[in-house]
């Protein structure tokens, strides 16, 4: 018996939420790894992690919120708490591989590609293994052509946000590539969604182990939400995520010059003061600037040429 398969019971609210929190997910991450990669005075591990993280969890909270609206009519659904857990972890761990990945070793087209692809064939895991986590009384069954598509939007997705996440330096240019990150991790969920088929058992009911969707999902969600608050707390604390790419160039020269300016040995030079006779008076030196008490060392005028046998001549 097929059964039948409802992915919006809650209309609109579960998609724009869920493309909400994959933004907010993405917009962090490219802040954090720009952070790391164009700032040579910050903690580089510290804040790519914190990118990977970022990341990763909007791409789980996208995915766990759109699936709070999926629901099979003719089955209660319930969910495996180990696998759910399990797949978060998978989502933060093989984000964190693409971002340590370009953020130490650039995105020349090898590196790109093998993080790229680890990455999103990473997503694509987390995303099945979630769908795995489902429990009710029957079956799924998948296209495997939407699958592979599925799979294939997630590896050009990952790495299209790895490239800009080292690529890509202003505040605007990082909002517009956040968007465009949700619009593809979204379009990857809901692909995959397509290749849905629940086949169910003759026999209704069943023992289930798991919790229902609204039982396990909601409070789950809670936890990754406010990591992606508080590090969004934490990137709006830094001043350089407001500057554009130009006055981000210049503030960083700026920093360079105090920092060699800091690290170049100074000659403390006193003037002399009539009510200090402690102070010796300093020496003309050449390279000195002139002053009073500080006359510049007159060079020998230059002879012209000859001028000295004449005079021994006369």
């Amino acid at each position: 018996m097929q059964g039948t398969v409802d992915g919006f019971s809650y209309g609109a609210v579960t998609p724009v939420a869920a493309y909400v929190m994959a933004c907010l997910g993405a917009a962090l991450g490219l802040r954090c790894v720009v952070r790391s990669v164009y700032n040579e005075r910050s903690w580089k591990p510290g804040w790519l992690a914190l990118g990977a993280a970022s990341i990763g969890c909007g791409i789980w909270t996208m995915h766990f919120i759109a699936m709070v609206g999926f629901r099979v009519k003719e089955s209660p659904i319930h969910y495996d708490v180990g696998l759910t857990v399990l797949s978060l972890a998978v989502a933060i761990t093989v984000v964190g591989i693409g971002v340590f990945a370009v953020g130490y070793r650039g995105v020349s087209r090898s590196t790109l590609c093998t993080a790229g692809s680890v990455t999103g064939l990473g997503v694509a895991a987390m995303h099945y293994l979630g769908m795995a986590a489902i429990q009710l009384n029957g079956y799924i069954q998948y296209d495997i052509a939407v699958v592979a598509l599925s799979v294939g939007i997630a590896i050009v997705a990952a790495t299209a946000a790895l490239w800009a996440a080292v690529s890509i330096r202003g505040f605007l240019t990082s909002l517009g590539a956040s968007l465009v990150m949700g619009v593809a991790v979204s379009g990857m969920h809901y692909t995959g969604m397509a290749a849905v088929g629940v086949h169910l058992h003759g026999t209704t009911g069943g023992t289930f182990t798991g919790e229902s969707p609204t039982t396990i999902l909601l409070p789950m969600l809670i936890g990754p939400v406010i990591f992606l608050l508080l590090a969004g707390v934490v990137v709006m604390f830094d001043p350089l995520l407001v500057l554009g790419e130009g006055e981000w160039d210049r503030t960083a020269t700026r920093q360079r010059e105090r920092e060699r300016e800091r690290q170049e040995p100074r000659q403390s030079r006193q003037p002399w003061r009539a009510d200090r006779p402690d102070v010796p008076l300093q020496h003309p030196d050449d390279s000195a600037p002139a002053s009073l008490f500080e006359p510049q060392r007159r060079r020998p005028r230059e002879q012209p040429q000859g001028a000295g046998r004449r005079v021994r001549e006369w």
